[in-house]
């Protein structure tokens, strides 16, 4: 299941359905784009708690998953602890897998 999130990952990135980092999601999320929100674990708890809140307010999917240093390396950018997926298709193809 691992790898497989992180191919999609990889794979949405390459088409430009990934966003990444802290202000360029809370942008998306302001033009209400984002589908999917994936949080790292290691995120800091102010991270984790302003982008909770935003996903519920906003009735967003997210996850709490993954480590910033693999989540990182499989979207190719450094010190990534935020993730929003805007395409529905790569939403919830990996939707699916994390609910698995």
């Amino acid at each position: 299941m691992k790898d497989k999130v992180f191919r999609l990952l990889g794979l949405a990135k390459k088409s430009g359905s990934l966003i990444s980092g802290y202000n360029t999601c809370i942008h998306y999320l302001d033009k209400n784009k984002v589908k999917l929100l994936i949080i790292a674990e290691d995120a800091s708890d102010n991270t984790k708690g302003k982008f909770t809140e935003l996903a519920v307010r906003k009735n967003i999917t997210y996850f709490i998953w993954g480590n910033k240093d693999d989540l990182s390396h499989w979207v190719g950018m450094e010190n990534r602890s935020v993730l929003g997926i805007i395409n529905e298709n790569f939403a919830s193809a990996i939707i699916l897998e994390l609910s698995e």
